[in-house]
C-alpha cells in the first residue's frame, strides 16, 4: 500500500518537574521523586482518547554539573516503568540539558531545544508523526506555555497547583489540579 499517508496523532505534552513530579529542585534520584496527584489518571485518560503522551523537560542540572546524564537516564527509565505499571505508558521523553548562562562546557549554549524554545516539541512531532495543531501541553511555568504556543499547539494548560500564579499568563487554560485537565482532552 505504498503512497498512503499515515494519519498524524495528537499528543499530550507534559513538562516533568512540577507536572509529573513535585518539583523539589533538580530532581535526579528515585528517592527524591514524588508523583503529582492525578498524573497517572491524566495519562490513562489521554491514552484512552488516542493521544500519544510525550514528556518535554529542561534538565539544566546536567548542564550545570549537578548530576550526570546517566542519573537522568536511570531516573527516566524508572519513571517510565511506573507509568507502565499503572497502565498509562509514556510514548517518549525529550530533554534539553543545556543552559545559555550556567551551562558548563558544551552545555553552555542557547538552543531552541530548551524551553521556551519549541525545539523538543518540533522534534517529537517529526519523529512521532504528531499533529501539533491538535495537541495539548501541560506545564507549570510560562516557559512551558511559550514553547507550546511557539510550536503551534491547539491548547496550552498551566498547572497552578499552589494557586500562586497571579501575573497574566499566555496559557489558554489555568487549572489547579491535573484532574481538571481531563475536561480539555476530548
Amino acid at each position: 500500500m505504498s503512497g498512503q499517508t499515515v494519519p498524524k496523532s495528537r499528543a499530550l505534552f507534559l513538562d516533568r518537574d512540577g507536572v509529573i513530579n513535585i518539583d523539589h529542585g533538580y530532581t535526579h534520584r528515585v528517592e527524591q521523586f514524588e508523583f503529582v496527584p492525578g498524573i497517572f489518571e491524566l495519562v490513562a485518560h489521554a491514552r484512552a482518547r488516542a493521544f500519544k503522551v510525550v514528556v518535554v523537560t529542561n534538565q539544566a542540572g546536567i548542564g550545570r554539573g549537578y548530576y550526570g546524564l546517566e542519573d537522568f537516564q536511570r531516573l527516566t527509565i524508572w519513571m517510565q516503568h511506573q507509568f507502565l505499571q499503572q497502565g498509562a505508558p509514556i510514548d517518549a521523553v525529550y530533554f534539553c540539558p543545556d543552559h545559555p548562562v550556567h551551562g558548563i562546557g558544551d552545555y553552555k549554549r542557547d538552543t531552541a531545544m530548551r524551553k521556551p524554545g519549541p525545539g523538543m516539541l518540533l522534534q517529537a512531532a517529526a519523529e512521532l508523526n504528531l499533529d501539533l495543531a491538535r495537541s495539548v501541553l501541560v506545564g507549570d511555568s510560562e516557559t512551558d506555555i511559550t514553547a507550546g504556543r511557539r510550536a503551534g499547539l491547539a491548547l496550552t494548560v498551566l498547572l497552578n497547583a499552589h494557586g500562586d500564579v497571579t501575573t497574566p499568563t499566555n496559557a489558554d487554560v489555568v487549572v489547579q489540579t491535573l484532574g481538571a485537565v481531563t475536561a480539555h482532552l476530548n
